[in-house]
């Protein structure tokens, strides 16, 4: 088993850190929060494009959205932009009515119009997360129909057919609701690209944040908006890439940073007694899983999927390398969403797995590609999945990438294998079914382009189940058919969901208010203050 890599600090791989000289020369500065992160899978900070972790997170201090989830209380509704909310009789007129005072960053206010037009711009755009907003029968061809303003304050969504308030408003809540100044955004478009291009590095929000620049896999800067309502506590917000957790160690102890959030179990256990630390977890919506291509012929058989999934040594990963910061997790619905599956029947299983490759013909295994992110700890984790497939014959070409480069890999169903992760979109079991178990068009050009289609798996039947699952209106009913959906889920997808993540975020004692979030767009810079 391949374990967690202890802690370097002191050793020569701490002079190798990133940004060394510059962490060397002097604290972080009075009125400046530096937190180190790895942050290499941010492709863009744009609302309507932005669907990775740490994009989202950024987009979550910049962006404000119609409502939102409190993270004390994840399955409530709550307004963030709009005071209030009615449906029609029939559910399929939703009127919300905006507050008074948010303005953008540019100084102008917060309109009906900005509103109805970012979440059209989102459906015509139809980037990674326009599914959320798409299922509701918006197209690039009617969407200036179904969402309009109708005054400076009111906003009217008509949906294709009647839809449960609750889930069109936690779709709602999710990043790629988050509201842009058209005016400002429009000033900036090249072509017909909505001002896309322009955004993917810049902002144009009323959140509590304002993007003053991204470098990727270097750093991300933001400052405080002088005119948002949430007015946050430190002026400047600076993200740095730092994918090495012994170099996150170092700044931390050293001063240079002020938050680390990514740091080893051993790392972690050390700071744990450590009165100048604060170690806070959060458990997220986040899971850890391999997509298996249908189009590679050997894992489109049924028996070498159920093998793989057979053959990991989930325990054994999850004990040592990430005893703290993920639990074992086997169903693509996360602890904690209503509905999620928590049976585990898969494990290390090794004389059943070979059984199965024979059954499929293939008892002397064979070769395909693994993709997956170079940092640890997913890297140890590539490994450790490495040897429990070799011992069933199937032979992994280790290709580690960059974050991004792997996310788009598998966009573009160009794997065979992937280890990537994925976070809910928003508090409702439909923001994982519909990503996992939803693929009505395995064509090339599809529309909406779910997981279940980046790994090529055609699933009519299925995809007509989940999508009446998220119609059910009784929610014990609703609750248990998403248990049944994730128990077939489980035993026949092409994917082998591994593991939970647990956050954990370790900041100085002089920092304070930092709030993690069972989702990444929930994770709040707006009260972090440094003494």
């Amino acid at each position: 088993m391949t374990t967690r890599r202890t802690l370097l600090a002191g050793s020569a791989a701490a002079l190798t850190l990133p940004f060394g000289a510059r962490w060397a020369e002097a604290q972080s500065p009075a009125g400046v929060i530096v937190m180190a992160k790895q942050i290499d899978d941010i492709i863009s900070l744009d609302p309507g494009e932005c669907f990775e972790f740490s994009g989202t997170e950024v987009c979550g201090n910049v962006y404000q959205k119609l409502v939102t989830t409190p993270n004390s209380n994840p399955s409530q509704i709550t307004g963030e932009l709009a005071e209030s909310w009615e449906a029609s009789a029939d559910n399929r007129t939703f009127t919300f009515r905006l507050k008074q005072g948010p303005k953008f960053s540019s100084g102008q206010p917060v309109t009906a119009e900005d509103v109805a037009w970012s979440l059209g711009r989102a459906v015509i755009l139809n980037k990674s997360p326009a599914f959320i907003i798409n299922q509701f029968g918006f197209t690039k061809d009617n969407v200036a129909q179904m969402i309009r303003a109708t005054d400076a304050r009111t906003v009217v969504l008509q949906t294709g057919e009647a839809t449960a308030p609750s889930f069109l408003l936690y779709c709602l809540s999710a990043a790629v609701g988050g509201v842009v100044e058209k005016a400002e955004v429009m000033r900036r478009a090249q072509g017909d690209d909505l001002g896309n291009a322009w955004l993917k590095g810049n902002s144009a929000g009323s959140g509590s944040y304002v993007v003053r620049a991204w470098r990727a896999s270097e750093s991300v800067t933001l400052e405080a908006n002088p005119h948002s309502t949430e007015p946050p506590k430190t002026r400047r917000v600076i993200i740095r890439h730092m994918p090495d957790s012994s170099a996150q160690m170092l700044g931390l102890q050293r001063g240079d940073i002020d938050i680390a959030r990514n740091l080893s179990p051993d790392q972690i256990r050390q700071v744990s007694s450590d009165r100048q630390y604060i170690v806070t977890p959060q458990r997220k919506a986040n899971i850890t899983y391999l997509s298996l291509n249908q189009r590679n012929p050997n894992l489109a058989k049924p028996e070498v999927r159920q093998a793989i999934k057979m053959a990991i040594d989930y325990e054994g990963i999850q004990k040592n390398i990430v005893a703290s910061t993920y639990a074992v997790h086997q169903a693509f619905l996360p602890e904690g969403l209503p509905g999620a599956l928590t049976d585990k029947p898969f494990g290390h299983q090794i004389a059943e797995a070979k059984a199965l490759m024979a059954r499929a013909g293939l008892a002397d295994g064979f070769e395909c590609s693994f993709d997956y992110t170079a940092a640890a700890p997913r890297s140890d984790i590539a490994q450790a999945i490495q040897a429990n497939l070799a011992e069933i014959g199937i032979r992994l070409r280790m290709l580690p990438a960059e974050e991004r480069q792997v996310i788009t890999k598998t966009r573009g169903r160009q794997h065979d294998i992937a280890m990537v992760r994925w976070g809910s979109d928003y508090f409702d079991p439909n923001s994982n079914a519909e990503a996992f178990s939803i693929n009505t068009d395995n064509s090339d050009n599809a529309r909406n382009r779910t997981l279940a289609w980046r790994a090529g798996w055609e699933i009519p039947e299925l995809s007509a189940r989940t999508a009446a699952a998220a119609k059910e209106t009784d929610a014990a009913k609703r609750s248990e058919t998403y248990l049944q959906l994730e128990r077939e889920h489980q035993q026949v997808s092409p994917f082998v969901v591994v593991l939970q993540e647990i956050e954990v975020a370790v900041s100085r004692a002089a920092v304070t208010g930092f709030e993690l979030g069972p989702m990444n767009d929930r994770i709040n810079y707006r009260n972090t203050v440094k003494a």
